[in-house]
């Protein structure tokens, strides 16, 4: 099970497609077409939204119940992967459910409604169609596979987001009733042979003793109950998501890896209290390419803090950290790793619920020494652990010290082949 220890963009997708290799099937459980997954080969750079990470090892690939399916964008991301010569082997949930146009109009007008409680998001429909599916009016993908039942429920939920649109926030756009029932069906033929039941094939493969891989999108700070409330994302991020995410009870699950970058970094509004802007975040932003995948926005870039990653540790059950783009640091000097937060005489050491005191936390730093600019990574990666730089060891030293769990991966660039493995 793969999870993100920050606020996401920790590149799990990398991660992903790099331990793919050695598993039977892929399976992505929650968040949407929000979450951008970059995969490097052989200088060739690819970006999902849906589609997991696996699929570019020619593994069987799965879409759990726990994530919203825009058919917009995945059927985008199959064209582009059958044009590359890709045949993606994917399953999707019949209980996923679906994006609409109206829901992505909805996700504008209500951020902009919010104001300074806004979370940032990308716009892509999330947040509406997981409100839909808690409130029990979702359509999911076994209805497009139904008319009748498809048409019954569009009547009741076009009409009552018509109403918002127009009546609650005062916007000017016209739902088109029957294409959009037209379209959902269209696109319900053409994934009707992908459609299954992803718990009842997942299990059967973990009886049978295959190794299955379970991707996360967003970071455990973005968790809709233990992220930084309203601050995040409308889906389970943490370990617990990928079990109601695919249907896998958590007897059933091995190993946790948490994926750390070397740095901090979010897209979005909300406190980041090692948050840089300065020249030196600016260098980190520039050098780690931190620019969204689904939106192209600059993140806000800032010194590692340990105390999310702490946090996400215990909420997880970590067994192993996975460091990423530890290369981005080299020619910093000297380093700082945030251990702990001062508020007035008092010292935090977790995230608290409470979002004013939150806003008030300061950032209680260690320094270490940095390590030269010009470190031969590709050099490094052929000879291993031991050939990195000694101060980037203290620093991962330092992680692991602090987090209380081993790394077991480190990632010094974007290509696949970038990356060290220290426990296997």
């Amino acid at each position: 099970m793969i999870v993100g220890t920050q606020w996401g963009d920790e590149a799990k997708g990398k991660i992903t497609d790099f331990l793919a290799e050695k598993a039977d099937r892929v399976v992505r459980y929650n968040g949407g077409a929000n979450a951008g997954h970059t995969v490097v080969v052989n200088g060739k750079k690819y970006k999902f939204h849906l589609v997991p990470s696996g699929v570019l090892r020619g593994k069987p690939v799965y879409i759990g119940n726990g994530v919203v399916l825009d058919p917009e964008v995945l059927t985008e991301e199959l064209e582009t992967l059958k044009a590359e010569g890709f045949k993606p082997d994917l399953h999707i949930s019949d209980r996923t459910h679906v994006v609409f146009k109206f829901h992505k109009i909805l996700d504008g007008l209500q951020e902009k409604f919010k104001g300074n409680l806004r979370a940032g998001t990308t716009k892509r429909g999330i947040g509406p169609t997981y409100s839909d599916k808690a409130a029990r009016f979702g359509i999911r993908v076994a209805d497009l596979l139904e008319e009748k039942v498809l048409k019954w429920k569009m009547d009741v939920l076009v009409d009552l987001a018509q109403k918002l649109i127009s009546q609650v926030y005062e916007g000017d756009v016209l739902l088109d009733k029957q294409q959009i029932i037209d379209d959902a069906l269209h696109f319900g033929q053409t994934i009707a042979d992908c459609v299954c039941d992803v718990s009842a094939e997942i299990n059967d493969a973990l009886d049978r003793g295959e190794t299955v891989l379970f991707e996360g999108a967003q970071g455990t700070l973005l968790d809709i109950d233990h992220g930084v409330y309203p601050y995040g994302s409308s889906s389970s991020t943490v370990a617990g998501g990928a079990c109601t995410g695919v249907g896998v009870g958590p007897t059933k699950i091995d190993k946790v890896i948490g994926v750390t970058k070397a740095y901090t970094s979010r897209v979005g509004t909300g406190p980041v209290p090692t948050e840089l802007t300065d020249e030196i975040g600016d260098k980190i932003r520039n050098v780690g390419d931190e620019y969204g995948t689904t939106t192209g926005r600059p993140r806000r870039c800032g010194w590692l803090d340990l105390v999310p990653v702490k946090y996400s540790v215990r909420l997880n059950g970590v067994s192993q950290l996975v460091v990423t783009k530890l290369d981005v640091l080299s020619g910093i000097n000297p380093l700082k790793i945030c251990i702990r937060y001062r508020v007035g005489e008092k010292t935090v050491d977790t995230i608290p619920a409470n979002l004013g005191l939150f806003e008030l936390c300061e950032p209680v730093y260690e320094e270490l020494e940095g390590w030269p600019e010009n470190v031969d990574w590709r050099k490094v990666v052929s000879k291993g652990y031991d050939a990195l730089p000694e101060q980037a060891k203290i620093y991962l030293e330092r992680i692991e010290e602090l987090a209380g769990v081993p790394i077991s991966l480190v990632s010094v660039g974007p290509e696949r082949r970038e990356t060290i493995v220290i426990n296997d």
